[in-house]
């Protein structure tokens, strides 16, 4: 791609890699003349912005010459006197050499001249500054004169060798200097008669001496390889012989390699600095190549130039980048990047439309197609050195990270073949979460959870902490209600002893149990009473107390029968009329004789008394009491205050059913978690301990833990696997199912471990019973990324539908046929006449497929003796099928020496499909699909004998055929073969085609049966896949030379059934398609 031009008749050359901006000078050539004839010269520096979209240069600097150029070097000499431009010398007519101050130059302030120097005898042509000591300048011209200059010391140069080693017979000009790129002291001349000189400037003599046998190189340029010391291009400029030559010093006899691809004269070449197997030559054929020189091809072509060009440089700075002068006065800049001039032409169109348009638009350019496809550049065929990642890294799954790097050596002293080394290294970042993770991993393995979760008691010194890993523990015990209870801070023990001391202290002081003592014996022997029904185990500890209330001496007692209360009370129960006497009782206040009475009335009357003495009696205790009389526990727990969780969990513990238990625990704790805040949320988890909840546990964690730590979800899942663990104690394996919130922490917590690199222990935390797509997922990749290690462990199912890639709906399949024969631009074309019969194994990629494409599930195994040993059907991409391994082996080899691949006996299914192709349903095999009926094609003219339409051969009943059905690795074949039948069908307009296609649908009966009989050969079979895949890409001619290549090598009895009429079908495709 273009990207800058200039017009001027100039020699040019870049500035150093180190300098920015980027610039280049050029000098006014003395081998060119403008219109006007004139012999001024002119040096300018015009800075190189790319980021400007025009193709215009900005001129920087400008300075008269005394003389013209032929050679321009550009150096990064500095002296401490000279900023950091550098110096340009240039080589003039009659020997005279010119040093330019560049800093001078763009600044137009001081004297820009450095020095002059007219040392040689005839035109300076060859410049070059030494890349290692800048100071050191050479420069050749005519009569083979070599001066090596100092530019601290310009008075006396250094002329290598002595004037008998350098003054060849007879003297030559001097056309090109170069310095070597390892070697300081090593420097090359280009001589016209062909040959280069190569001088070590430490023994100032020449080493060796470079020439062409034939002599007949006529060399114009030469070129150090930059990394390799001992190699250097030599070009040609005759016409006869326009070749480049690789020559290495240390075989010098004849040339290492020719390049040939100019048809006349190089004129210039230049290696690129940025990669080694670049080289850039132009030549009088007005072209312009990039050569690799590692493959000895044109890997860039510039379009033909109007005029010579004879001179490219590679940019220092920007690799990609190099300017080219030519001799009808423009020096231009490209890029090897290569891209269409499209959006330059746009730019340079619309620049000229705005001077005609006159306010008006104008109307469209139609471009020439042919103009339009020659402005395409075709970019580098290779991506060149500079743009090779260096170095590479990447996390990869299972906490692996991949590491690359290019050799630490030269390239040149690496072989071809060398080994790139990747580097595969397990990176573990959280190592406290790895041993607490192994600790309960040990834990869970051995079973010993009880010294699990008392160590965690131990270490813990949050007291919140403390008594959830208490509970925790508790449910791995026996008797976890009353050891809930004492966690509590509620023992029977205890309260049996603190009522016993209680009791024992008011009767040592003599308190009459007629008065206050009365009502509360009352109150503790209801007590007593209550808990004597849970406590039957135990004798009471008031007994006692009872005993001695009984009188020792019995004495008369009456029945009263005055008109007062009691009297009236006395006449209810002489009557049985009970509701009425309690009744009185309660009026009295009479509470303890009213529930008496109650009791002998039945459940319903005590009912009704017993809410009445709650509504009259109102005490601190007296709705604790209603409570446990009641039995209505969830009222208790959504009524109690707060403040007293504890308490009313020791209710739910102590009198509810296993039924409603884990139920009213769970209430509790969602209102402990809506109604008490941050501090009763985190009491909350008891309530889920004891009701075994294990969803609620993981919310209201994740209620308290915004953010999710390593440890601290390492924290949740060691109370979560303790839970689970106690649950399976209790209801089983198959009484524990996880919720959504605990199978995302489970899957958080297994990536987590994954990315540690502890796979197995992973695969081991996720539910087995799980179906969500993300568990699922992590396992088949937990699965095949521990490889060997789960040898013995049965593959989890795949994790994504199966989908037939490439079946589409009928109506896209019929607007295709409407199309004829056009497949799609993604299915790559074969070459015409292949040499290599091979069928194809390839991975299955998601890309969108032809419509007449279809993925099939085959048996990689021997057709010819399938056994145990065959692998399971593998999904093979679009229109692809395997070969037969072992068979092919056996396969007679044919007359047209033909070669087959064989599979690998330890074969690896191709990559699995990571996501799931939408929208695709999978189609029956072998079923004819019913299409829509298209005007026009596929139709016997109306009133043709015999002639059936498409649809009329399609309505038609099946026929009744006795037949095994086709192996399954087969079924591919007939599903190929009825496709291309049906798209030839659509798409032949004429009787006779359509009648062939008919027969050729009943001959190939014959296959079907074969294949289903399994008597033809494996060399056969292979052969049918193969050109089956050929039909499927849509390149019948190469299908064609397969045929032949099967028949050619088979036995005619086995294959004249059927061969002859698929070469039929084939062809007609084959004329269809083109």
């Amino acid at each position: 791609m273009k990207l800058k031009e200039l017009e001027r008749p100039a020699v040019q050359v870049w500035s150093p890699a180190s300098q920015c901006p980027v610039y280049l000078a050029t000098g006014t050539s003395a081998q060119q003349l403008d219109a006007s004839f004139s012999t001024n010269g002119t040096l300018e520096i015009f800075e190189v912005d790319f980021r400007d979209p025009s193709l215009d240069l900005k001129r920087k600097g400008v300075l008269s010459a005394s003389s013209r150029f032929y050679k321009l070097i550009w150096g990064s000499f500095g002296n401490g006197l000279l900023e950091a431009s550098g110096v340009i010398a240039g080589g003039g007519n009659n020997g005279m050499l010119t040093l330019y101050n560049v800093t001078h130059i763009l600044s137009s302030g001081k004297e820009p001249v450095i020095a002059q120097r007219q040392k040689h005898t005839g035109a300076v042509r060859a410049l070059d500054f030494n890349p290692f000591q800048g100071h050191l300048l050479a420069t050749g011209a005519s009569d083979s004169e070599i001066f090596i200059w100092d530019l601290n010391n310009l008075n006396v140069p250094m002329t290598p060798g002595s004037k008998s080693q350098y003054r060849e017979q007879p003297p030559e000009d001097i056309k090109a200097l170069a310095w070597n790129r390892q070697v300081q002291h090593i420097l090359a001349s280009a001589h016209p008669s062909g040959k280069a000189v190569v001088w070590d400037l430490r023994k100032n003599e020449p080493i060796i001496k470079v020439s062409d046998h034939s002599n007949r190189m006529h060399s114009s340029g030469l070129a150090w390889h930059p990394e390799i010391a001992t190699q250097l291009v030599l070009c040609s400029e005759d016409d006869h012989l326009p070749v480049i030559q690789l020559w290495d010093l240390r075989f010098a006899s004849s040339p290492l390699k020719v390049l040939e691809s100019h048809s006349r004269g190089i004129l210039s070449v230049s290696w690129s600095q940025a990669d080694p197997e670049l080289l850039l030559s132009s030549a009088k054929d007005n072209q312009i190549l990039c050569w690799n020189l590692g493959s000895g091809e044109v890997v860039y072509k510039l379009p033909t130039q109007s005029s010579w060009c004879f001179d490219v440089q590679w940019c220092p700075r920007d690799p990609p980048v190099f300017s080219a002068a030519s001799f009808d006065g423009w020096i231009s800049l490209y890029s090897v990047m290569g891209r269409s001039w499209e959006v330059q032409q746009i730019r340079q169109a619309d620049k000229i439309s705005s001077s005609f348009s006159k306010g008006q638009p104008l109307p469209p350019l139609q471009v020439p197609e042919q103009v339009a496809q020659a402005s395409l550049i075709p970019p580098l065929k290779k991506p060149p050195k500079w743009m090779r990642r260096p170095a590479g890294v990447s996390f990869a799954f299972g906490g692996k990270l991949v590491t690359f790097g290019l050799p630490s050596t030269p390239a040149h002293q690496v072989p071809q073949l060398c080994l790139r080394l990747v580097f595969v290294s397990q990176v573990t970042t959280e190592s406290e979460f790895l041993r607490r993770s192994a600790e309960l991993q040990e834990s869970l393995g051995s079973g010993n959870l009880l010294n699990y979760c008392q160590n965690k008691i131990e270490l813990t010194s949050l007291q919140s902490e403390k008594m959830l890993w208490q509970f925790l523990k508790v449910t791995l015990e026996q008797d976890s209600r009353v050891k809930f209870l004492k966690l509590l801070g509620y023992s029977k023990d205890e309260l049996q002893k603190k009522v016993a001391t209680w009791l024992k202290s008011d009767l040592g002081l003599g308190e009459s149990p007629q008065s206050e003592g009365d009502d509360h014996s009352n109150r503790q022997q209801v007590f007593c009473s209550q808990a004597s029904k849970h406590i039957t185990e135990e004798a009471s500890a008031s007994s006692t107390f009872f005993d001695e209330l009984v009188p020792q001496s019995m004495t008369p007692w009456e029945i009263p029968i005055t008109e007062d209360t009691d009297g009236l009370l006395s006449q209810a129960l002489l009557l049985g009329e009970l509701g009425p006497a309690v009744e009185l009782c309660l009026k009295e206040e009479r509470f303890a004789d009213a529930i008496i009475l109650a009791q002998a009335g039945g459940a319903d009357l005590l009912k009704q008394t017993q809410e009445c003495y709650w509504a009259k009696k109102k005490s601190r205790i007296s709705s604790l009491l209603a409570c446990v009389v009641r039995k209505n526990w969830k009222d208790m727990v959504c009524t109690c205050s707060l403040q007293n969780w504890r308490e009313a969990l020791a209710l739910l513990l102590t009198y509810s059913g296993p039924e409603k238990f884990p139920e009213l625990c769970d209430m509790l704790g969602m209102r402990m978690e809506q109604e008490g805040g941050r501090a009763l949320t985190s009491e909350a988890r008891l309530c889920y301990v004891c009701s075994g909840n294990v969803e609620q546990l993981v919310e209201c964690w994740a209620k308290c833990h915004q953010a999710s730590s390593p440890l601290a979800l390492q924290d949740l899942m060691e109370k979560v696997m303790v839970l689970n663990r106690s649950l399976e104690l209790l209801r089983g394996p198959d009484g524990v199912s996880s919720g959504p919130a605990t199978t995302y922490r489970v899957t958080q917590y297994a990536n987590l471990l994954a990315s540690q690199g502890s796979l197995a222990t992973a695969m081991s935390y996720l539910p087995r019973d799980c179906t969500q797509p993300p568990i699922q997922q992590l396992r088949d990749r937990l699965f095949h990324a521990q490889g060997p290690g789960v040898m013995g462990q049965q593959c989890p199912p795949f994790p994504f539908p199966r989908v037939v890639v490439g079946a589409t709906p009928h109506s896209k399949e019929a607007s295709s046929y409407r199309l004829g024969f056009q497949f799609s631009q993604q299915v790559p074309t074969p070459s015409l006449r292949p040499r290599i019969f091979t069928p194809l194994v390839t991975p299955l990629t998601p890309s969108h497929s032809s419509p007449y494409q279809s993925s099939r599930m085959h048996n990689i195994s021997d057709y010819g003796s399938p056994g145990p040993q065959a692998a399971q059907p593998l999904p093979l991409g679009p229109g692809v099928r395997p070969g037969p391994q072992d068979s092919l082996k056996n396969a007679p080899v044919p007359r047209t020496n033909l070669q087959r691949k064989k599979l690998p006996e330890t074969f690896m299914p191709p990559a699995p499909i990571t996501t799931p192709v939408m929208s695709l349903t999978s189609e029956p095999r072998g079923v004819l699909y019913s299409q829509p009926s298209v005007p026009g094609v596929g139709h016997a003219p109306p009133g043709a004998p015999g002639e059936l339409s498409l649809q009329q051969l399609q309505q038609r009943p099946p026929e009744k055929v006795e037949r095994k059905e086709l192996p399954p690795e087969h079924r591919s074949l007939k599903i190929s073969f009825d496709k291309l039948l049906r798209r030839c069908s659509l798409s032949a307009a004429d009787l006779k085609t359509k009648r062939k296609l008919d027969e050729a649908a009943q001959r190939l009966e014959c296959l079907y049966e074969k294949l289903c009989q399994g008597t033809l050969s494996p060399h056969v079979l292979a052969g049918l896949h193969e050109v089956a895949r050929c039909v499927d890409a849509g390149s019948f001619e190469q299908g064609l030379a397969v045929h032949a290549q099967v028949v050619g090598c088979s036995s005619f009895s086995e294959v004249s059934s059927f061969m002859p009429v698929l070469k039929a079908v084939l062809t007609i495709a084959h004329k269809l398609h083109t």
